[in-house]
């Protein structure tokens, strides 16, 4: 079983897939933006600063997806004590987090025209704010951390406490009078956006999600060779 985790198997695999992934992504990219932009209709109410919503929801459903992923991981790989759990958690946070500020910066762009100011301490925005405080102490617990067996346990417990938050997130605008509306779409009901504004919507999210997978590739291929040049047998 662990010759399936030996750093050359697994390169010779991921060190390939970037190059498609990222032709994927510019594929899905090119036709997300061209139906958020040119070929979705105006809001009746915010005209074209609606638009936004197709960068800032899917960033911000990204960056929930990735933390719950990576709490998922830490705590698999505590377990099991499986490092390449670790090492997959770790290569993708970069990505999650950088889709949290974008959601953060798209968000208060959105609201400077929508309410009337640039930041509010709303319940949704605040706890998307402190999601990003999370990813920040889980990233920095990589830098200032030597010892793997401690790096390992921190960071599993910074994302046990995150994922506290990420149902805050989703049910924020349920539980407290906020400034955001409530969900547009609903899994498990019939959402209330158009189809004209669902399908670019669900492009771009998948679009997201490509280009996240690509920078976790690239960043998962680097810490591969560390290993292999540490002369490692496997992860």
């Amino acid at each position: 079983m662990f010759k399936l985790f030996h750093p050359n198997r697994i390169f010779r695999i991921t060190s390939k897939a970037p190059k498609y992934v990222l032709i994927l992504f510019v594929m899905v990219l090119s036709v997300g933006l061209t139906e958020a932009l040119i070929l979705s209709p105006e809001d009746y109410k915010q005209s074209d600063v609606v638009r936004i919503m197709y960068v800032h929801v899917p960033a911000a459903w990204i960056s929930l997806g990735i933390f719950s992923s990576i709490t998922f991981l830490s705590i698999s790989g505590f377990i099991f004590k499986n490092k390449n759990f670790f090492l997959i958690a770790k290569s993708l946070a970069p990505s999650g987090f950088v889709f949290n500020i974008i959601a953060l910066v798209t968000g208060a762009i959105w609201g400077k025209p929508t309410w009337g100011t640039w930041w509010a301490w709303d319940a949704r925005i605040t706890s998307m704010l402190i999601l990003a405080l999370f990813y920040a102490m889980y990233l920095i617990s990589w830098r200032i951390y030597e010892s793997e067996e401690k790096v390992f346990k921190f960071t599993t417990l910074i994302t046990i406490l995150g994922i506290v938050n990420v149902p805050i997130i989703k049910y924020s605008v349920d539980w407290w009078n906020t400034l955001h509306q409530p969900a547009s779409i609903n899994i498990l009901s019939k959402s209330s956006i158009h189809s004209s504004m669902l399908f670019p919507l669900l492009i771009m999210t998948a679009a997201f999600a490509l280009f996240s997978l690509l920078i976790f590739l690239m960043k998962y291929n680097t810490e591969l060779i560390k290993i292999k040049n540490k002369g490692l047998d496997r992860l």
